[in-house]
C-alpha cells in the first residue's frame, strides 16, 4: 500500500501555490536569479520515516537555518556558560539583519539574527581557528544531521562575501565589545560560508527531526546533539527564530522554526517530528511566503500547534486486570511524567487480593527518565506495602530497574 502521507502533501503544496506575492532575496545577487515558482515539502518522523514532494531534490543555499544548527555546535563546544556570555536568548523584535544589542552587555539578543549568529560562529573550533579548520567543522557536523555529506555553494559564497560590508561593520562593533575575539574578516567568512552550505528539503526534514529526536539522527541513529543542547536551541527558535514575526507565528503556527532567505523554511515539533519547506519569494521579514501557509496548514490540519497538545497521561494505563493470580497494571504509548502519574493513580487505587502486582510495559514504546523514577518508586512503595512486585519489561525499557536497595522485581513467567 502506498502511503496517503505524500499524498497529502502534494494536495498541501498544490493547495499553497495560490499564494502570491513575495519577493526574492535581490541583496543576494545570485539568490535573485532562482525560479521562483520551485515549490517542496518534506517530513520526517522521530522514527526516521521521511516524506517529501514536489521539488524535494534542489539544492539550496540553507542560509539562515544554519543559525540554529551553529548555535548547537557552539554550546556543544564550549559550553552553555561561554555561549551565554556572549549572546543573549532574548527575542529582539527587530528584523534580522538589524543591530539589537543589549545596552549593559553589548551581547546580541540572541542568536537567530544575523549579528547574533557572527558573534556564535566564531566561537567554534577553539583558539585560534582558521575559517577553513571552523568552516570544516561546521560542515561535519551538518552532513551528520543531514545523513549525507554536504558541500558549499562558492558562488554564492562568493556573491555574499561581495555584499558583506554591513556584515562587517557588525563584526567590527562587535569586536569593540569584547564579543568577537577573531578578527572582522574571519568572523563574518566563517559565518558567510556557513549560510552557503546546499541543501534540500529532504535534508533539513531530517536535520529538523534531529533536534525535535534530542539529538539523535532519527535514520542513522547517530547522536550529533545532547537532548539539553536541543531543548535550549529549539526554545530559542521558539522565541526569535521568525524575526519580528516570532510572536504571531507562535500563536497562529504553534512550531519552533527558522527560515532562510533562500526560501527555505525548518520546523520542529519535540519527541515527533522535522519538517521543511522549499519556495524562494520571501514576505517583508524575510520568511517564504508559501513555506509559512504551508506550515499554517500543516498546524491546522495535523494538530501540531506546540501549545495544543491533547492529553496523554490517562492513556497511558491499557488496563488493570485483578484476577485471583495477579493484579496486571498494563502500560502502553510513551511514559513521561504524565503517563507515570497515570500509573501510580492506578497503583494506588488497585485492588490486590492475591498480593501480587505485575507491571506490563509490553506496549511501552519509550520511558522518560522522570517516568523511570517514577514507575520504580511506585513498585518499591508497593512492594513495601508487602505486595510481590513483579516487571514485564520484554523489550528491556526499563533497564537496570533497581528497587532502592539493589533488588530488582521479579519477572514473571512469558505469555503465552
Amino acid at each position: 500500500m502506498k502511503s496517503p502521507i505524500s499524498d497529502y502533501l502534494t494536495e498541501i503544496i498544490t493547495d499553497a501555490r495560490s499564494a502570491t506575492g513575495g519577493e526574492g532575496a535581490d541583496y543576494i545577487p545570485v539568490l535573485s536569479e532562482v525560479d521562483r515558482e520551485l515549490l517542496g515539502a518534506a517530513l520526517c518522523t522521530a522514527s526516521g520515516d521521511l516524506y517529501s514532494v514536489g521539488d524535494d531534490e534542489h539544492a539550496f543555499s540553507i542560509q539562515s537555518i544554519s543559525k540554529p544548527f551553529a548555535y548547537a555546535v557552539a554550546l556543544e563546544e564550549r559550553g552553555p556558560e561561554v555561549v551565554d556570555a556572549r549572546v543573549g536568548m532574548e527575542p529582539s523584535g527587530e528584523a534580522f539583519n538589524d543591530i539589537s544589542l543589549d545596552e549593559e552587555t553589548g551581547r546580541p539578543d540572541n542568536p537567530m539574527i544575523n549579528v547574533g549568529a557572527i558573534a556564535v560562529t566564531q566561537l567554534i573550533g577553539g583558539r585560534p581557528a582558521s575559517v577553513d579548520s571552523r568552516v570544516g567543522l561546521l560542515l561535519d557536523r551538518f552532513s551528520a544531521l543531514a545523513g549525507r555529506q554536504l558541500s558549499i555553494d562558492e558562488r554564492v559564497a562568493e556573491s555574499e562575501l561581495a555584499h558583506s560590508d554591513y556584515s562587517m561593520a557588525m563584526a567590527y562593533m562587535l569586536r569593540d565589545t569584547g564579543v568577537v575575539t577573531d578578527t572582522a574578516e574571519h568572523a563574518v567568512t566563517s559565518y558567510i560560508r556557513q549560510c552557503a552550505v546546499l541543501v534540500t528539503v529532504r535534508d533539513l526534514a531530517v536535520m529538523a527531526a534531529t533536534l525535535a529526536n534530542g539529538g539523535i539522527q532519527p535514520i542513522t541513529g547517530q547522536r550529533v546533539f545532547s537532548q539539553a543542547v536541543c531543548r535550549q536551541v529549539q526554545a530559542v527558535m521558539a522565541s526569535a527564530g521568525m524575526y519580528n514575526a516570532a510572536g504571531r507565528w507562535m500563536t497562529t503556527v504553534g512550531i519552533p522554526a527558522k527560515s532562510g532567505v533562500a526560501g527555505g523554511l525548518l520546523g520542529t515539533l519535540p519527541g515527533r517530528l522535522g519538517l521543511a519547506t522549499f519556495s524562494p519569494p520571501l514576505d517583508p521579514q524575510g520568511n517564504s511566503v508559501r513555506g509559512v501557509k504551508i506550515f499554517q496548514r500543516l498546524s491546522e490540519d495535523m494538530g501540531m500547534h506546540l501549545m495544543g497538545a491533547e492529553p496523554t497521561g490517562d492513556t497511558a494505563v491499557r488496563e488493570v486486570e485483578v484476577t485471583d493470580a495477579a493484579t496486571t497494571i498494563a502500560l502502553q504509548g510513551p511514559l513521561d511524567f504524565n503517563g507515570a502519574e497515570a500509573f501510580l493513580r492506578a497503583a494506588v487505587g488497585c485492588a490486590v487480593p492475591s498480593g501480587t502486582v505485575v507491571v506490563d510495559l509490553a506496549r511501552v514504546g519509550r520511558v522518560h527518565d522522570v517516568g523511570r523514577r517514577m514507575i520504580l518508586e511506585g513498585m518499591r512503595r508497593l512492594r513495601g506495602d508487602g505486595h510481590r512486585v513483579m516487571l514485564r519489561d520484554p523489550e528491556g525499557r526499563l533497564p537496570g530497574p533497581d528497587l532502592g536497595d539493589g533488588t530488582r522485581p521479579e519477572t514473571p513467567d512469558p505469555v503465552a
